[in-house]
């Protein structure tokens, strides 16, 4: 008898997920699974959104790395309450290490909670981790090849955030292209051209955040970013 060990793995985490994701519900906890590269900036976008987002709305973070705890403490200084994951070699998070972390959160006063997953573009969209939400920051400075590349990062996202647009004359990569080939694997993406460092682009971006936030029965913009 074969015994299909990668299909009993993911079993056992889309099971984990399934119950991160019904906790998350009951506590009425929006989750954004952030994906992307080295590189390609998210943390530095994740502070530029905290920034704008905790204004009005209770956000929790969790950090995903091989080792160090240097993302966590970046996000610490914005006062938001924040935990580290290590995974020591390991390529991505999964749903039994969310499950591990979420005693150290209140999630009954969160709105919502970022996962900051390890730099990867392979590996971090195979495991659901009970997230609403894949949102792939993407840096032009990677190149316009990535999408075709690695084509299911992309499928299973919501959103992309093309970062550091103000690379751009710098690069070769042709803006309206890489757009077109992240909407022919995925034609429902939502797609936000940003600069963290010369903060452009990040408003619509936060008003699709927002729209994701609003619970049933909220006025849209009543919270405002």
């Amino acid at each position: 008898m074969i015994i299909d060990l990668n299909r009993k793995m993911m079993e056992s985490n889309d099971t984990v997920a399934a119950d991160n994701r019904q906790k998350f519900r009951q506590h009425q906890v929006k989750v954004i699974n952030l994906l992307g590269s080295p590189g390609a900036g998210k943390t530095s976008f994740l502070e530029a959104t905290l920034a704008a987002l905790t204004r009005n709305y209770k956000v929790g973070v969790i950090e995903g790395d091989l080792a160090t705890a240097l993302d966590a403490e970046r996000i610490a200084k914005l006062g938001v309450p924040v935990v580290q994951i290590n995974t020591k070699g390991g390529c991505h998070l999964d749903g039994a290490m969310i499950r591990e972390v979420l005693s150290q959160f209140d999630l009954a006063s969160l709105e919502l909670l970022v996962i900051e997953n390890v730099g990867n573009l392979v590996c971090p969209s195979t495991f659901d981790l009970g997230e609403d939400h894949k949102v792939v920051v993407l840096s032009v400075a990677e190149g316009g090849d990535k999408p075709v590349k690695y084509p299911r990062t992309f499928l299973e996202a919501s959103a992309v955030i093309i970062n550091k647009i103000d690379l751009l004359p710098f690069t070769d990569v042709d803006l309206e292209a890489l757009k077109n080939d992240l909407l022919s694997i995925n034609p429902n993406l939502e797609l936000f051209p940003v600069s963290c460092r010369e903060k452009q682009g990040l408003t619509p971006w936060y008003e699709w955040l927002q729209a994701q936030l609003k619970l049933p029965g909220e006025e849209p913009g009543s919270h405002g970013l």
